[in-house]
């Protein structure tokens, strides 16, 4: 027997937030669901897409095949829903949005990590570009094979907003309605400002985890960097006689939870000052969910600091560079014989042959990727 949706469910909400009885809606109509919110739903369909499952392999910073336990897309996606939905509860705006915007927010992204996504843009450079942002919208509009009666996951209007964070005005001018506020330079959701400002929280303290953990940042260099230092000191002071690993772990959690709590506190004083009384007041209002100059400065340091020392380390650009080059040389290879292509992926126009090209290539794996390469370059004695 189907049960309601309880509907005092999303009563605590502030006025500001999204909630799913007022949602814009779907692209194609469905009946509401039962025994749970539209935004429900769509982090269900979310977490059970293939797109979703396919982030376990691939690459955060490291390739996956470098070590277990580094950051693959899956553990950054599932680390920035914890932090989004924290920021969410405190500010009473709704939960299971930001979740659901948090979890699919890196669908569209390459194999390789951002070395894969510069190298597929460039090959598609005379075709449109690629942007793994507006990848992510494609894949739940229309690449994910789940459902009868449509194409992609019919996610809400909300979700759907909130998982394109970017978008230049020739994209904007091609998604109608979604693409309006980029249009007319209003703001999304106070649900997608969090999961915006979460990913950055989440990639820029785990990059320092992984970073420390391969040896190729050190404790020294990072001294240079307030934010870290400062609770690094602090921790060895209350907790004299722990070391190594328990240390970085001790420092990353207090520097996790003072950009979480220094974004809570602005953001409700925004919230306090500009005193949206709904969702459409939010679009008007300038950014509200952001950090304090004094933070927001402290963290910029930190993202240029894993910039020069991590993100551009010699063992980080060698891995980059054999990224491009498999990345490049399948896109060539089914460029110059898209009979290489599975069937699904030939396209009956040549004009559509290279964006089927970056979708077969965007959804690999990283080990997916190079097994690839090695059918189409690799002559295998055995």
């Amino acid at each position: 027997m189907r049960q309601p949706v309880p509907a005092d469910l999303e009563a605590h909400l502030a006025p500001y937030a999204a909630r799913s009885a007022q949602s814009a809606g779907r692209r194609y109509p469905e009946a509401p669901p039962s025994a749970r919110t539209e935004f429900q739903r769509d982090r269900d369909r979310i977490v059970h897409s293939t797109a979703f499952r396919r982030l376990e392999y691939k690459t955060q910073v490291f390739v996956n095949h470098e070590g277990d336990l580094f950051r693959t897309r899956l553990t950054h996606s599932l680390e920035v829903a914890q932090i989004a939905r924290s920021v969410a509860r405190n500010l009473r705006v709704n939960e299971d949005l930001v979740e659901a915007i948090s979890l699919a927010h890196d669908l569209g992204h390459t194999p390789f990590g951002h070395a894969g996504q510069d190298a597929l843009n460039e090959c598609m450079r005379e075709h449109g570009g690629f942007e793994h942002n507006l990848q992510s919208l494609v894949v739940v509009d229309d690449l994910e094979e789940h459902y009868g009666a449509f194409n992609g996951l019919n996610l809400c209007f909300e979700t759907r907003e909130g998982i394109l964070k970017h978008c230049s005005h020739a994209h904007a001018r091609q998604f109608g309605a979604l693409g309006e506020r980029f249009l007319q330079g209003r703001q999304p959701s106070i649900e997608a400002q969090i999961a915006n400002v979460a990913d950055a929280i989440a990639y820029n303290n785990h990059d320092v985890d992984d970073g420390l953990r391969s040896g190729l940042l050190t404790i020294e260099q990072l001294a240079e960097v307030e934010l870290w230092q400062t609770h690094y000191e602090a921790a060895r002071s209350d907790y004299p006689q722990i070391e190594g690993r328990r240390l970085v772990h001790e420092t990353v959690r207090r520097v996790i939870n003072t950009l979480i709590v220094d974004l809570i506190d602005t953001s409700a004083r925004n919230l306090a000052q500009h005193a949206p009384a709904s969702l459409a007041a939010v679009r008007l209002a300038p950014p509200l969910v952001v950090h304090s100059e004094k933070i927001a400065a402290q963290a910029l340091v930190l993202k240029r600091f894993l910039f020069k020392n991590l993100y551009r380390h010699y063992r980080v650009m060698r891995m980059a560079n054999k990224a491009r080059r498999v990345v490049s040389g399948l896109f060539n290879a089914f460029s110059a014989d898209p009979r290489l292509l599975p069937p699904a992926y030939q396209a009956l126009e040549r004009a559509a042959q290279p964006r089927l090209i970056a979708h077969y290539i965007a959804g690999m794996t990283d080990r997916y990727a190079l097994k690839e390469y090695q059918r189409l370059f690799v002559v295998d004695d055995h």
